[in-house]
């Protein structure tokens, strides 16, 4: 018969070697005061900026205001169960998002959590939400474009791989249509891309998901989203973990593409943070590091040297005006942080021309330096031709009379108008675009009708690719074969020929 102390003190020699103490000399703190978004906390004097906490109730968190004798934490998750008098632990490690091919084709929350029917990422690998951007050192310029598929864009304000190119304008005119079109025209390319919405309804999440399946370009782009029901705290954090995602591939040695939807709402979470905080504000009752952490976030977008990967990440960065007001003070920052605007005007889109892009007030500070030389050859002249046909245009709508060249530039702007003009998911071709611009620059299309010159351009555009599929193969990779002008204004004048009429008045 078994000795009864023996099974004893065997019972206890195991229990002993799974108990873990460790927990009952923990730093624990108490939660003093709870706001809407934010908790104070008092007993945490050893946590981190930025470090993630845990409450008793099972709510995450965010230390983000240390004190002498408190800790201002910023509510991730589980908010409306916590109370005064709760308690909570520092975990020892910084908020981190899985990462990897994985992201692609799902929708997640700032933290990995999937907002999609999916199961969770199978993924170990996880990136820390704020990183730092990559040295001076490890960078490269600006000189591979990204290829848009919208004319106006790829013409007159080229985008390269690691450039940060604003989209600004007023509400409702086409901001995020244009952030998406260029997202869709990815889908063949090596451009993986991340879509980050912050404070939009999920309803319009969903739907940017299914616009993004019949484009047949979801399975290459990741959504993190926090939707305009989370936590102020969560939607702080999503631009920086969209960030995180879209590096991964850089680090990989690929490139990426990532479209902050909008700086306007992230602003304005941190903004009420801040004042939740107790922070002093500023203008604009914002604190006064708001420009600093714009900065912190678009520097993380960068080309890098061979050397150093050779990937990059391209952002863009989406803010509303208000009555096309682009001297307010978040505008301003971020015009003054990235490599150039696209500017959307609401007067151009109540007219019907879209995108709305106004190429005057629009700029690539990068310039030429990212574009195909094809299409940089084709587009010299674009900017002059369209800023003196709207402002002859204008003098002409007040009644003065014009003489004959006068009415040759209205023509040949009214024309160029128009085939700027381009639907949403009708992406062209480096080839169609130079063809376009080419055909109006040189008046190849002067004795048609204004209305015909789109379906002239689709018959040249046809009859190049069966005639000479080498030369339109040439052109969509930036090169310029010798007579390649000659070979299309041939084209020109025995494919159009039979379409000439008298030109409009």
């Amino acid at each position: 018969m078994p000795n009864p102390v023996d099974k004893l003190e065997e019972i206890l020699t195991s229990a002993g070697r799974d108990l873990d103490l460790s927990r009952s000399f923990q730093p624990r703190g108490i939660i003093r005061r709870v706001g809407d978004g934010v908790v104070f906390i008092s007993g945490l004097e050893q946590v981190g900026y930025e470090e993630l906490l845990l409450f008793d109730s099972g709510a995450y968190g965010m230390a983000y205001d240390i004190r002498e004798n408190s800790v201002g934490s910023l509510i991730l998750s589980g908010g409306v169960n916590l109370t005064a008098g709760e308690g909570v632990v520092a975990l020892g490690q910084l908020p981190t998002i899985p990462v990897g091919e994985e992201t692609l084709g799902r929708i997640l929350d700032p933290l990995g959590n999937p907002l999609d029917d999916g199961p969770s990422l199978n993924t170990e690998l996880r990136l820390p939400v704020f990183r730092t951007a990559p040295e001076i050192i490890e960078r490269k310029s600006v000189d591979e474009p990204i290829l848009t598929g919208v004319t106006m864009i790829d013409a007159a304000i080229p985008i390269g791989r690691g450039q940060r190119e604003l989209i600004i304008g007023d509400r409702n005119t086409g901001k995020s249509a244009l952030a998406i079109d260029i997202v869709s025209n990815q889908k063949q390319g090596d451009v993986a891309c991340v879509y980050v919405s912050i404070g939009q309804p999920m309803s319009r999440v969903l739907a940017l998901r299914e616009t993004l399946i019949r484009a047949k370009c979801f399975e290459n782009t990741a959504i993190i989203a926090a939707d305009s029901s989370m936590s102020p705290g969560l939607q702080y954090l999503s631009a920086y973990a969209g960030a995180s995602v879209a590096e991964y591939f850089r680090t990989a040695g690929r490139h990426a593409l990532v479209v902050y939807d909008d700086l306007t709402k992230h602003a304005d979470a941190y903004r009420e943070l801040a004042l939740l905080l107790e922070r002093p504000p500023g203008r604009e009752a914002f604190p006064g590091d708001i420009f600093s952490i714009h900065a912190e976030l678009l520097e993380r977008a960068t080309a890098l040297r061979k050397d150093a990967g050779g990937g990059s990440v391209t952002a863009l960065p989406i803010i509303e005006t208000t009555e096309s007001d682009i001297s307010a003070y978040i505008p301003t920052n971020l015009i003054s942080i990235t490599d150039g605007q696209i500017y959307l005007d609401t007067t151009r889109f109540e007219r019907n021309q879209r995108p709305a892009i106004d190429i005057g007030r629009s700029v690539s500070r990068i310039g030429s330096a990212a574009q195909l030389k094809s299409i940089r050859e084709a587009s010299r002249n674009l900017r002059i031709l369209m800023s003196r046909f709207e402002e002859v245009e204008n003098l002409s709508r007040i009644g003065l009379d014009v003489d004959e060249k006068t009415m040759k530039t209205l023509r040949r702007g009214r024309l160029m108008r128009e085939l700027l003009r381009q639907p949403r998911f009708a992406h062209r071709s480096p080839a169609e675009q130079i063809l376009t611009l080419t055909a109006v620059q040189e008046g190849w299309l002067s004795e048609l009708k204004i209305e015909e010159g789109r379906s002239a351009i689709s018959d040249l555009l046809s009859a190049a690719q069966q005639e000479a599929p080498s030369l339109i193969e040439a052109l969509n990779q930036g090169e310029m074969p010798e007579g390649w002008k000659e070979k299309f204004h041939d084209l020109a004048e025995r494919i159009l020929g039979e379409r000439k009429s008298e030109p409009e008045p």
